[in-house]
């Protein structure tokens, strides 16, 4: 969690400016307007499903794209019924993506 409060300090311009996009690039990418991701950068309070894509796509760098229900579904059913196996690959792949950078 501590991702989520990194984001609330940053300023989404900040990130924007930081990956060198201009507005309609940065904010289309999680479905927002070029007009509504200006008012964000100017101060208007950011709903939290805004600012969970804005962390997954500009901060954690997730192909949202890429997801698919299915995985989605495995991903609940392991955290849900196998949690210490969930645990272990969660640790694993982390490890994998470490090493293969």
């Amino acid at each position: 969690m501590s991702n989520v409060k990194a984001v609330e300090k940053i300023e989404p311009r900040e990130i924007r400016r930081k990956l060198g996009l201009n507005q309609q690039q940065f904010w289309s990418k999680i479905g927002v307007t070029q007009s509504g991701g200006s008012r964000y950068e100017s101060g208007r309070n950011m709903p939290k499903p805004v600012r969970e894509l804005l962390r997954l796509v500009h901060v954690e760098r997730i192909d949202i794209a890429a997801i698919k229900r299915d995985d989605w579904e495995v991903i609940e059913y392991l955290k849900s019924q196998e949690l210490d196996n969930y645990k272990a690959l969660k640790k694993q792949a982390r490890a994998w993506a470490k090493k293969n950078g």
